[in-house]
């Protein structure tokens, strides 16, 4: 069956559920709760509670500039549009640029830690099983992915949909569990500061837990880029995303809030992601074959992650290919399910090729690093643009639209707080905190560094050749037939 290079994304396809759990699941709950989130307790110790609070506060000031937006401008290409209409189309091309890379590399970041922690546990089950033979869990996960997308957006998001309340069912019922058994040892003395790590008193280590458990927000803007495939997008989009921020910004605060009473809060510094001091750890010390469901969702959680930033990745594509800033064939759509199955290949190649290429090269574990410190960085600074684009955008408006607090203030409020977090994952040390980086995943800082100097290249050929294609990126096609274009880059 040919594809088609012209046409639209399946409308009215799937309605708020599909697009907020697109959202929940690219937050990967389960998997943030026992590997992202306990880095924090190394500075906030028993205090951590507070810190993912803090952070929770910290992230709904641009989830709120986001869901604004995205009420504004339901479109695929969802943070370029917005960067393009509140700034400049040329930054929102550079944002498209960056976002696309990242998201698709969120899959094999994913995929990595499908592979390393199932062949890790399986070894732990039975000592006859390689604790090196990782990658068919991660090619499996691959194939899954990317017969879901090439199927279409419901069978991608209604997959999404299951996978993600599997994992938080399993986290709430296990939450429950923990602060039962916890018994007297509850307390909300975690939610001040008086349990911080050694080194790191008071207000100073909570605030650099929150630095650290800020980044496993990452994702909640995942939404946006279905806008064109869902129903009353205006009001969807923005509800699918404050609402993903909020609800599962409190399960991270009930979760840890529980493992923290549990294990014990003057101990909690040493907690993390693996080992006895884990949630896996806790589970199989305490709670017998439970700790099978707490697996399960960990596993379950990373493939519902790939599955949400593949769509993410594939629809921004698709709306840069439809204005023929990225390769036009990255816009061919299936006759039938209307999906963007060039750009699903090109996924699924780029996906199969970073997993075996820096799985083998160094090895699964350091590869996932690598990943995850290209990805957060691109993506925090997209945040940090994205607040820009939205006081940018209702300044512009004019001041019947303009609401000072939630157009000025939060998007002020969401740069202050993302900083820190900048810096934080790409390993400069200008806080006291932040630990420098070492090879290879020093490495990620060049890497992001090349791609945006491509980035600014193919923008300068543009604007010299073709300068009314990157004003086109300042279009909404779900409901502007015609782009409000700045008059320089009008012929």
């Amino acid at each position: 069956m040919r594809g088609e290079t012209t046409g639209s994304l399946r409308r009215d396809a799937i309605g708020l559920r599909e697009v907020l759990f697109q959202s929940i699941t690219a937050m990967a709950p389960a998997a943030a709760v026992t590997a992202s989130i306990p880095s924090g307790a190394a500075f906030a110790g028993g205090s951590l509670p507070l810190a993912v609070l803090i952070a929770l506060v910290a992230c709904l000031f641009t989830a709120s500039c986001v869901a604004e937006l995205a009420r504004e401008l339901p479109a695929a290409g969802s943070v370029a549009t917005y960067a393009a209409r509140g700034l400049h189309p040329a930054i929102g091309f550079l944002v498209g640029w960056g976002y696309v890379f990242v998201e698709m590399l969120v899959p094999p970041l994913l995929l990595l830690q499908l592979g390393f922690t199932t062949a890790g546990t399986l070894h732990e089950e039975w000592s006859s099983y390689p604790e090196d033979l990782w990658w068919p869990w991660a090619l499996a996960g691959a194939a899954v992915i990317a017969v879901a997308g090439y199927l279409g957006i419901r069978a991608a998001a209604r997959l999404g949909t299951v996978l993600g309340v599997f994992e938080v069912l399993v986290f709430l019922v296990f939450t429950i569990l923990l602060i039962q058994k916890a018994g007297d040892a509850n307390t909300l003395s975690v939610f001040g500061t008086s349990h911080t790590a050694d080194g790191y008193a008071g207000v100073g280590g909570v605030f650099a837990g929150s630095v650290y458990t800020v980044l496993a927000f990452a994702g909640f803007e995942a939404a946006a880029p279905l806008a064109e495939e869902t129903r009353d997008p205006r009001r969807t989009m923005h509800r699918a995303v404050l609402g993903a921020a909020l609800s599962i910004g409190l399960f991270y605060v009930v979760t840890t809030y529980a493992m923290t009473v549990y294990f014990g809060p003057d101990r909690f510094a040493r907690f993390g992601a693996s080992g006895a001091a884990s949630w896996e750890g806790v589970a199989r010390a305490s709670f017998g074959i439970f700790w099978v469901l707490v697996f399960l969702a960990v596993v379950n959680s990373t493939i519902a992650n790939a599955n949400a930033c593949a769509g993410v990745s594939t629809r921004t594509a698709f709306a840069l290919a439809r204005i023929r800033v990225l390769p036009r064939l990255l816009a061919t759509l299936h006759p039938r399910h209307r999906s963007p199955v060039a750009g699903i290949a090109v996924q699924t190649v780029v996906a199969v090729g970073a997993v075996l290429g820096l799985g083998f090269g160094y090895d699964p574990v350091t590869a996932f690093l690598l990943l995850a410190t290209v990805i957060v960085t691109v993506v925090v600074g997209v945040y940090i643009v994205v607040n820009l684009a939205c006081a940018g955008y209702f300044l512009r408006g004019g001041r019947e639209a303009l609401k000072p607090v939630r157009h000025l203030l939060l998007p002020l409020l969401g740069i202050v707080a993302f900083v820190p977090a900048l810096l934080t994952a790409a390993g400069i040390p200008v806080f006291d905190f932040v630990t420098e980086l070492t090879p290879p995943v020093s490495y990620a800082g060049p890497v992001v560094g090349v791609w945006m100097v491509a980035g600014v290249v193919v923008l300068l050929v543009l604007i010299r050749r073709h300068p009314e294609r990157i004003a086109e990126t300042a279009r909404v096609h779900v409901e502007e037939p015609d782009a409000v274009l700045p008059d320089r880059f009008r012929h």
